[in-house]
């Protein structure tokens, strides 16, 4: 059976901890960024959990995790 290839958009946009979660960046974080609050910048750092609906899909294009 030939191997399974990666989405590497995918790829790109998710990572796997290292107890299995996959997580993502938020989005809307670079265009106009300089004009927006202070406080909302700051909620634009850290990883948030995928949601349960998109974990499939995700899991799908990504075989070998990311």
């Amino acid at each position: 059976m030939p191997k399974l290839k990666t989405h590497k958009g995918a790829k790109a946009r998710f990572r796997t901890t290292g107890t299995g979660k996959m997580v993502r960046m938020k989005g809307q974080r670079n265009h106009f960024r300089r004009r927006k609050l202070a406080k909302v910048r700051r909620q634009y750092n850290g990883k948030l959990p995928v949601s349960s609906a998109n974990l499939n899909n995700i899991r799908k294009v990504l075989p070998y995790g990311a």
